[in-house]
């Protein structure tokens, strides 16, 4: 068991973390169940995409060769054979000196190898008069142009997107291979907490860890599930992680994570366990937990609402992607410093800032307050090997 204070780096912790994550199993959905759902095997295409030679503007399918020199002066004359309709699977054939009107995304006609666009053709009578020349292939999307037959278009461990819906309807891909989403445990300790509908009275704080926790699973795609506020005695706390563990993939405890006497936490998961970090070189968050039980991955949280979010989004976030195959996946933003951020060298540091514009005003509020989470826009981190970073210096801002 390793001993509080005897901090790791946080790197050390995410090769911990990945190490002790149980990879997901495989479930089938229906495509409109698929949205941000982690891809398990890769996705091929079955067929060429588009399927068929088609125009991309509205106006006339030729033989390139047929308007060679073609101008307002001299345009090049051509006889129409007929129109393609949308949908229509036989076009028919386009001949030397023949053209067929095609509308956007109508079949192109066999022998045409282009489109001249409607605005520089002119119908007269059983001819069509091109005023300006195509080159072939021009105003085409050509069988396979998407995709071709046996194409790798999503690679395993893709979090999937409305685009990546969208693009597997065109595949014919109607169910998707996804890894199940782990069911993340959420256990908050301290006899101080009441439930929100509660009036504390002395002494008393409502519970603020478990919708965070609950918040953030939703958002990473787990699964939460709530058991409740457990006070800080043995008996309970171990009940209920004996409880969580034998129900979830992974399980988060806040509260209970800091060194006195009143913590059982660490000393739980060490009896029921392994506890394989306590304590990491990371501000806020520090005191963080990292054990298994049964092969069950727990991360003990510091109980401090922002410190307790700071630790999911450093350490949680890289737990769920090497459970589901997938990468840690954040959106950054360039900004500068609009002050001064201290930091001490040999610790990770997650400052939460303010974005007006470009600047990134650092909001250094007390880790027990709530106000920073909403008041700020994302995290700056300071890597371990900095100390800080100046005002005006140009900076990367990891949005919530």
């Amino acid at each position: 068991m390793s001993i509080f204070l005897d901090l790791i780096p946080v790197s050390e912790a995410e090769e911990v973390l990945r190490k002790i994550a149980p990879l997901m199993g495989e479930e089938t959905v229906a495509l409109s169940e698929a949205y941000n759902r982690v891809l398990f095997r890769p996705a091929t295409a079955g067929e060429d995409i588009p399927g068929f030679t088609r125009s991309v503007v509205d106006g006339y399918a030729v033989r390139a060769t047929d308007t060679v020199g073609a101008g307002e002066a001299l345009p090049a004359m051509l006889t129409i054979t007929g129109r393609v309709g949308m949908g229509d699977g036989d076009a028919g054939e386009v001949a030397p000196n023949e053209c067929r009107y095609v509308p956007t995304g109508a079949v192109i006609p066999e022998g045409a190898d282009a489109a001249a666009m409607i605005e520089y053709a002119e119908e007269s009578g059983d001819d069509v008069l091109v005023y300006r020349a195509v080159a072939p292939g021009e105003n085409l999307t050509l069988r396979g142009d998407d995709f071709q037959k046996g194409d790798r278009v999503f690679p395993a461990g893709r979090c999937l997107s409305p685009r990546d819906l969208g693009v597997m309807g065109a595949l014919g891909i109607t169910t998707v291979p996804v890894c199940r989403q782990p069911v993340l445990g959420i256990i908050s300790t301290g006899n101080e907490l009441i439930s929100p509908e509660q009036t504390p009275g002395p002494g008393e704080i409502r519970d603020v860890n478990t919708y965070l926790c609950d918040g953030y699973a939703q958002t990473r795609g787990t699964i939460p599930r709530i058991y409740g506020i457990i006070p800080d005695e043995r008996g309970p706390l171990e009940e209920a992680i004996r409880q969580a563990v034998a129900e979830c993939d992974l399980v988060c405890i806040s509260g209970g994570s800091s060194k006195g006497e009143r913590d059982m936490c660490a000393a739980i998961l060490a009896d029921l366990g392994t506890v394989h970090a306590h304590g990491i070189a990371l501000a806020p968050g520090k005191p963080t937990i990292i054990g298994t039980i049964d092969d069950v991955p727990v991360l003990g949280l510091p109980g401090h609402p922002a410190s307790a979010y700071v630790v999911l989004v450093a350490l949680g976030d890289v737990l769920i992607a090497a459970m589901t195959g997938s990468n840690v996946t954040r959106i950054t933003v360039p900004a500068r410093c609009a002050a001064p951020v201290p930091s001490a060298r040999g610790r990770e540091d997650y400052v939460r800032v303010r974005l007006e514009g470009r600047d990134a005003y650092p909001l250094f509020g007390k880790s027990g307050l709530t106000n920073t989470l909403i008041e700020s826009d994302g995290l700056l981190r300071v890597p371990d090997g900095r100390e800080g970073y100046e005002k005006g210096a140009e900076v990367e801002v990891i949005l919530w």
